[in-house]
């Protein structure tokens, strides 16, 4: 089955979806477009771009909010130019490889800025990081400068000390490092010249099941198309307040760092996420837009209902989570308490997006991953690459302009006419609603029946004795795989294995019932939210 996200029917009903929708969003006055034009024209469509063009409309508006202070965005164009000099003097050029270890604060955003204006290809690095996965990675992806919070120069020194030239982008309580700011204080913040061909920017995928690939991107301009259908279907517009609590260096922190800089909102950054410090964030700045991961939203309603009650969220107007997979019952959860203000993405690093959820959706389907945006198209495939009927499940294949151009240790995703497979499988429901029924190579083989763990996950879920749930298929002589199910029980909850297993088979067929289920306090995950379920396997 094929789905298109094309937005509303004839071409002059097109043309009016686009100007309403650009409009409401702020893209459409004469001075809005002139200056992104002239940022574009000069940098290209880089973080650096979004931020000068609002340098040059409004330099005194606030573009940052971090633990330090604020930042407007005069102050961040000027002092990224003087980095940029620096970095420059120091021997970083257009076309090298620099990796970017920095949690959510103005240095990440400083660093990124400096090294779009220079030309440079930017590695993002997971803070999750220990030594060897960073030498391994900076190694392959041809790293020869790192910018770095000082609190992992432990890491650092041990995964790349004696190769790697290095800079400081955030020290607490100081360090014998050369830092940004001593390079913005040693150098010209006068206007940059424009590096001659614009620099990469590679992402790591997030390595739940091995080691993280490198997923390149140029980049470009995305088409009419993707932004109606983006600013269509998310409370992104000009002016907000967004604070993003979801890692920076991943793509999806990292699509809202660069969506705010190109619409000149103010980003609101904490350094570490800390459920009740971000309630108290929301009741201080009144951002309206907070962007999560899904086990983000998890936390925080975990909180008491009196810590939750004590803060004024009020001004929020929609909460984008993506990342992970958004269970029904969270997403419900999260409304019932906060209001219907969820908006959930589903994409991945390679395919970026392909459908996004609206509230009411959510309310409507718990677990749906909503519909094609404007721009997309989402196809659901057999194993011979055929569509399969409403209703089925098969592999998720989508299109849009803004993908990866491939691995940067070579290899792509499997693409079936000019469709790129996102890694998972799926199907539409009657009216049009994508669901993610699991990892395409997720699937367990138990008995001779296919078995995806993300149904038998929810349905843990939902029982109001389990936080949150994992399932796996281990190896077994009788049946080639057996299901064992990880469960995380709500605070003062006794483990009944009995009552969890009766519950699986209340709402599923017998053979999806696991076999074994083993309580844990907490589950391994990286930090975009993901269970690592290779730790799992091998812890367990």
């Amino acid at each position: 089955m094929t789905l298109r996200g094309t937005g509303t029917g004839g071409a002059i009903s097109r043309a009016v979806e686009a100007f309403q929708v650009l409009n409401g969003a702020g893209f459409l006055s004469l001075g809005f477009l002139r200056s992104l034009r002239a940022a574009q024209d000069k940098f290209g469509s880089s973080s650096a771009s979004g931020f000068y063009a609002a340098a040059l409309r409004e330099p005194s508006s606030v573009a940052i909010i971090d633990d330090v202070g604020q930042l407007t965005y005069g102050e961040l164009d000027r002092s990224t130019n003087a980095i940029a000099r620096g970095l420059a003097e120091a021997g970083v050029k257009a076309g090298d490889g620099v990796a970017l270890f920095a949690r959510n604060h103005r240095g990440f955003v400083q660093a990124q800025m400096a090294l779009d204006k220079l030309g440079a290809n930017v590695l993002l690095l997971n803070t999750g990081f220990a030594a060897p996965q960073l030498e391994e990675v900076c190694k392959r992806e041809g790293s020869q400068v790192i910018l770095y919070d000082e609190e992992f120069r432990g890491i650092v020194e041990a995964g790349a000390a004696s190769k790697l030239t290095r800079f400081v982008t955030f020290a607490e309580d100081g360090t014998t490092e050369k830092t940004l700011d001593d390079l913005a204080a040693a150098h010209d913040d006068s206007d940059i010249e424009p590096p001659a061909k614009p620099g990469r920017v590679t992402i790591l995928t997030s390595g739940t099941t091995g080691t993280p690939k490198g997923a390149q991107r140029a980049i470009a301009k995305p088409g009419i198309d993707t932004l109606v259908g983006m600013f269509g279907r998310l409370p992104l517009a000009r002016g907000k307040r967004n604070l993003i609590a979801a890692p920076t260096f991943h793509s999806w922190g990292g699509l809202h760092l660069l969506l705010g800089a190109q619409l000149g909102c103010t980003v609101i950054l904490q350094r570490r996420f800390d459920p009740e410090a971000t309630l108290a964030a929301i009741q201080e700045h009144r951002p309206q837009v907070l962007v999560v991961v899904p086990v983000m939203m998890q936390r925080i309603l975990e909180l008491d209902a009196d810590v939750i009650s004590r803060y004024d969220t009020s001004s929020l107007e929609g909460v984008c989570a993506s990342g992970s997979a958004l269970p029904g019952d969270l997403a419900l959860r999260w409304m019932d308490t906060f209001g219907d203000n969820v908006y959930n993405l589903y994409g991945s690093t390679e395919v970026a997006h392909a459908s996004i959820a609206m509230p009411d959706e959510l309310r409507a389907a718990p677990g749906t991953a909503g519909r094609p945006p404007r721009g997309v198209i989402v196809k659901i495939l057999d194993d011979e690459g055929r569509e399969v009927e409403k209703g089925a499940t098969g592999r998720i294949f989508v299109g849009n302009d803004t993908q990866f151009d491939g691995y940067t240790g070579g290899g792509n995703k499997e693409i079936i006419e000019g469709l790129m497979s996102s890694g998972d499988v799926g199907h539409f429901d009657d009216d049009g609603r994508l669901f993610i029924d699991g990892r395409d190579d997720d699937m367990i083989i138990s008995g001779g029946e296919n078995v995806f763990p993300r149904e038998i996950e929810d349905i843990l879920s939902d029982h109001t004795d389990v936080a949150e749930a994992s399932v796996l298929g281990v190896s077994d002589d009788e049946f080639g795989q057996r299901l064992k199910a990880f469960v995380v029980l709500k605070e003062g909850i006794a483990p009944n294995e009995a009552v969890l297993k009766d519950h699986v088979k209340t709402n599923l067929a017998r053979y999806k019932v696991p076999r074994e289920i083993v309580f844990l306090e907490t589950l391994p995950r990286n930090p975009t939210g993901k269970v690592l379920k290779r730790v799992l396997l091998e812890e367990h």
